[in-house]
């Protein structure tokens, strides 16, 4: 990650809780941690956060807390191919008149360009991606109720929703923050806590993940591989992950990134 962006995750960071530590950052921004404690050190001279023992903390903390990982707006700009052509090959696996539930994510946004001329009942947590359909589509938008959180554009409740209980969907279309052996994983208790009421919701969980995060950690683990039914990424894929993926009988697409109709390789 570039110093820009690294340093702009770091501010963003500080705003989720009272103190932010350096180990939390590392995780977050995959740098070492003596490279954080420089960013920190920078940050904490140009009067951008305030250095802590261990950590970091905001210097005005807004009255909303922000959830933990990197904002949706410097998470859309990287590896934008790789996500169009993924978010591409999903649109590819649904059908008109199916009900779908695609969770909040920069990939998972790429799919709502290709779902303008399409006829689907979708519930999203996405602000974003229920505002872009609802002026550009005639698809049926359901969102959950909540509080919208700027920094990832997703709407969250501690509570859950009536609405999002009783949603049935064919696929749920999903990102993460990495994917491991152990499964998938997230940065933020509260999106994971909102993940897990919609996945068991749906008949097929279809995570959305470029080549990069299969070498993503966080410390929570959203769900085992045994839960997902198929992965779309692209051809930078590891033999490790494949092989992976392989053992876990999950389907393996991988999405071509020309303006063609994308091949699907697949591993059953």
């Amino acid at each position: 990650m570039h110093e820009t962006e690294r340093q702009r995750v770091i501010v963003a960071a500080v705003q989720t809780r009272p103190v932010v530590t350096v180990a939390e950052l590392c995780e977050v921004t995959g740098s070492s941690e003596a490279t954080i404690r420089r960013d920190i050190a920078a940050l904490h001279v140009q009067g951008k956060l305030r250095r802590v023992r261990g950590g970091a903390e905001a210097v005005n903390p807004p009255e909303q807390a922000a959830l933990m990982g990197r904002p949706f707006s410097v998470n859309e700009t990287i590896n934008i191919a790789q996500k169009r052509a993924i978010a591409r090959t999903a649109v590819e696996l649904c059908r008109d008149g199916e009900p779908i539930i695609i969770n909040g994510g920069t990939t998972t946004y790429q799919m709502v360009h290709h779902l303008t001329g399409r006829r689907l009942s979708v519930f999203t947590n996405s602000f974003g991606i229920a505002e872009f359909l609802i002026h550009n589509s005639r698809n049926s938008v359901v969102i959950p109720g909540g509080t919208v959180y700027r920094e990832q554009n997703v709407i969250l409740s501690p509570f859950g929703g009536v609405v999002a209980s009783h949603f049935y969907a064919k696929r749920m279309f999903i990102g993460c923050q990495g994917i491991g052996p152990h499964g998938l994983m997230e940065a933020d208790p509260m999106v994971v806590q909102s993940e897990l009421g919609l996945i068991g919701q749906a008949d097929e969980l279809i995570v959305l993940a470029d080549s990069s995060k299969f070498s993503g950690r966080s410390s929570l683990i959203l769900c085992g591989l045994d839960r997902i039914t198929a992965v779309i990424t692209d051809r930078g894929i590891r033999d490790e992950d494949r092989q992976m993926l392989e053992t876990a009988g999950v389907r393996l697409i991988v999405a071509e990134k020309n303006a063609q109709i994308d091949r699907q390789s697949t591993v059953a």
